[in-house]
């Protein structure tokens, strides 16, 4: 099946090197196909969706169309960057997906009651993280309507 129903761009807030790589790798495994840019912490991730310094082009670093969001991060951390994002007028319905490795309840409430989409803890497998792209590519990808990102 491939999963470019819809030609979304995915952005993907992730610090750990071999987290990007599992994840670039799953979701390759899983055939989603759209167009994905990493960032490597909050501070990026705020800076992409507001097209500056380094993604100042907006060819090359557009709106994305769902973003996957690591809680913990160095400078500002996923909690931060949901909460700036979900406040913002112009970003607030962009769905956001956490994808962590925490389980704890208090990150799950917090996250919800800031406004998040989905919360996922990230399996321990490689199996499993293809298994998770596939159900997030259909998903996201083929079964819901996505707002314009326009």
């Amino acid at each position: 099946m491939d999963l470019k129903a819809k030609s979304i761009h995915i952005v993907i807030a992730e610090d750990d090197e071999e987290d990007r790589m599992l994840t670039r790798e799953a979701m390759i495994e899983s055939r989603v196909k759209n167009t994905v840019h990493f960032v490597e912490d909050g501070e990026y991730l705020m800076d992409y969706l507001h097209n500056k310094g380094d993604y100042s082009d907006k060819s090359k670093f557009p709106a994305p169309g769902l973003i996957l969001l690591d809680l913990n991060m160095p400078r500002k951390d996923g909690r931060e960057a949901l909460k700036e994002i979900k406040s913002n007028e112009h970003l607030k319905r962009i769905p956001v997906v956490i994808l962590t490795t925490s389980k704890a309840e208090e990150d799950i409430i917090r996250t919800y009651d800031l406004g998040v989409n989905s919360f996922i803890t990230k399996p321990v497998t490689f199996e499993g993280m293809i298994n998770v792209m596939k159900t997030l590519g259909t998903y996201w990808l083929d079964i819901v309507e996505l707002p314009s990102n326009n």
